[in-house]
């Protein structure tokens, strides 16, 4: 029952995946969640961000915004990094990443997501059949809504971490 929510694979932050080996294993889009994955909740884009998917194009992938929030923080953090975006993307629902690949022109099987919350983004990028990669928090300040969920994202990460010791 809880596999639905578990990642493919888990890094401490977005900024250590190794998205050059990635693209050499047929990846071709990555989509990112922003809060909190790629900078703090409500921060603009900095030069890291920015640097991240400069290096996205130098390598060949294609990236894509997916986020819950509107659009104009959406569009704002997309257009100073340079990517495309889905504002109000319904997440967990598949829709959001289905669009994000439409976007991009990558189907599920060359596709991944990455972000920090299991119960939206991670649930949602196995439900779209992407590739998932849960990197932990920028920031632990987080809105109440968030910081409820943490609570059982733990018991689902102590399960997932069962699993892959095995």
């Amino acid at each position: 029952m809880l596999k639905q929510f578990y990642p493919a694979s888990r890094k401490e932050s977005t900024y250590e995946i190794p998205f050059e080996e990635l693209y050499r294993q047929g990846i071709r889009g990555v989509i990112f969640d922003v809060d909190n994955t790629l900078v703090p909740h409500d921060a603009p884009a900095d030069t890291r961000a920015k640097e991240l998917f400069k290096r996205l194009r130098e390598i060949g992938l294609e990236s894509c915004l997916a986020s819950n929030n509107k659009e104009p923080r959406v569009k704002k953090f997309a257009r100073a990094v340079g990517t495309k975006y889905i504002y109000k993307a319904g997440k967990p629902k598949r829709r959001g990443y289905k669009e994000a690949m439409k976007q991009m022109g990558t189907r599920a099987e060359n596709t991944v997501f990455v972000g920090d919350q299991i119960f939206t983004d991670i649930w949602g990028a196995n439900r779209a059949g992407i590739t998932s990669i849960l990197v932990k928090p920028i920031n632990p300040k987080e809105e109440i809504q968030i910081v409820i969920k943490r609570v059982p994202e733990k018991l689902v990460l102590y399960f997932y971490e069962r699993t892959i010791e095995k």
